[in-house]
């Protein structure tokens, strides 16, 4: 390679960052690049007072549970199966059968919580004590990490209420003296 050839492509390679620089101080002339502190660069929406209190009463009433008695009335047993099968690969539900990843579900329906011997329950849930009545298994297993905070549960819940009163329905008829409906 010549002399020639080398000065070039030095040559080039200056040209291509000045021209860079050059466009870059160009670019800051055209376009604002200081702004000012106080400059307002949104608009003011006004909102009236009693919007935000109906947008409040909304979510609270999105967060209540609905209750599962009249629908336990009309459940459908077939449809509570189907739903176990989500529950059925860490839970048992058939009499003296060993407890899996979760316990045993047999009787579960006005049974202590916690009260499987041998098995080894969250702190949070052996601290909550009382029984599973219908309305407390719905609650809990609309969302069972929100009803009791540090459970092991690892479930995300069933968000239709039909789906719940399915599978308390189907829980309720596997043990020896069936709870009454309320």
């Amino acid at each position: 390679m010549s002399g020639l050839e080398v000065n070039k492509i030095l040559a080039s390679i200056i040209l291509a960052i000045l021209i860079i620089i050059l466009i870059g101080y160009l670019s800051n002339i055209i376009v604002e690049t200081e702004h000012e502190e106080n400059k307002e660069s949104a608009y003011k929406i006004d909102i009236p007072e009693s919007n935000l209190s109906n947008m409040t009463s909304i979510a609270t009433n999105e967060e209540s549970i609905e209750s599962i008695s009249e629908l336990l009335k009309n459940a459908s047993l077939e449809k509570g199966e189907k739903i176990f099968k989500k529950c059925g690969s860490c839970h048992n539900y058939k009499k003296d059968s060993k407890s899996k990843v979760g316990p045993n579900l047999w009787n579960v329906i006005n049974r202590s919580k916690a009260s499987i011997n041998g098995f080894a329950y969250s702190k949070a849930l052996l601290d909550l004590g009382g029984s599973w009545t219908f309305q407390e298994l719905n609650e809990f297993l609309y969302r069972p990490n929100e009803y009791i905070k540090g459970t092991k549960m690892n479930f995300s819940g069933l968000k239709k209420v039909e789906d719940r009163a399915n599978l308390i329905l189907w829980l309720r008829q596997h043990s020896d003296n069936p709870a009454t409906l309320p």
